[in-house]
């Protein structure tokens, strides 16, 4: 069952990358050339202000009250940037999928050091030990499970674009499908612990909650005053990596009770708290076009 449940997740964000990278056209890929400063901006939001956000959080005195599977997975959570779910709601909403993927990916780069380096500083603030996060353990993860797929996606777009536009549609509706089937295989195993963990963890969604709100404002505020771009990186700031986060989870604190299903908390809650978000720079859109 375990290794089904991770084969199901392997197979999601494959399919989800590859199909980003067949939609992505080669001519729209120099962003990061033609807007360094948004980048730096946008980068340092979300691979160091919010990692540091949740570090000033936690030695809040009201976090003492917090049980430990919460604070590890708040702390999980923040230092684990570029979420491939920001690609796609980038893409149904109001943002930009392009820049969405950039973005993503250039953290997902940055990440290979900023995590183990912020591992550092989480654990040596709070004396834990046993978390020597190096390098390489990072960067396996992220290249197999967003940046070759990525890169197979986009590959196939340059050298066959009448294939890649053809079969673009299937691939983007196989992932949609995968996700949906993971979404519910996800509620059907957890679901019966989830309900519980929530309704006694008030705090703890307190706080997650509050991550999230700030570092979508975080976000909002590094972006120019282009609409599509302040929607585009609040997603990709707020928008963490549960799954690097659960990995992570599983290889230094497997018998950590809860802390799985508090990064799963985390997770919902930050798609919960985009609706409205989303809704209002939609509504903003479509008053700016009328």
């Amino acid at each position: 069952m375990a290794q089904a449940a991770a084969l199901l997740v392997s197979a999601t964000l494959f399919a989800i990358m590859f199909a980003l990278g067949l939609s992505l056209a080669g001519d729209r890929l120099n962003l990061v050339r033609e807007r360094p400063a948004l980048f730096a901006r946008v980068l340092l939001g979300t691979c160091v202000l919010v990692p540091l956000l949740a570090l000033l959080l936690l030695k809040l005195p009201l976090s003492a009250a917090l049980t430990p599977s919460a604070r590890f997975a708040i702390a999980l959570m923040a230092v684990c940037p570029s979420a491939p779910l920001a690609l796609r709601k980038a893409g149904k909403a109001t943002g930009s999928r392009q820049l969405a993927s950039q973005l993503q990916v250039s953290a997902a780069v940055l990440a290979i050091l900023s995590i183990p380096l912020l591992a550092d500083v989480f654990t040596q603030t709070y004396g834990i030990s046993g978390w020597d996060i190096g390098p390489k353990e990072v960067a396996l993860q992220i290249g197999k499970a967003q940046l070759l797929p990525l890169a197979c996606g986009m590959l196939l777009r340059r050298w066959w674009p009448g294939w890649a536009q053809r079969w673009e549609g299937l691939f983007d509706k196989l992932a949609n499908g995968l996700l949906l089937l993971l979404i519910v295989a996800v509620l059907v195993k957890t679901g019966h612990q989830l309900v519980p963990f929530l309704s006694r963890s008030a705090l703890a969604l307190g706080f997650m909650a509050v991550m999230v709100v700030a570092s979508l404002a975080i976000g909002h505020l590094l972006a120019g005053n282009d609409p599509e771009e302040r929607t585009t990186t609040a997603l990709v700031t707020s928008m963490r990596n549960p799954g690097l986060a659960l990995l992570l989870a599983s290889t230094y604190a497997s018998g950590m009770a809860g802390l799985k299903l508090a990064i799963l908390s985390y997770l919902l809650l930050t798609v919960l708290l985009s609706v409205p978000y989303l809704r209002w720079r939609k509504t903003l859109s479509l008053r700016g076009a009328s």
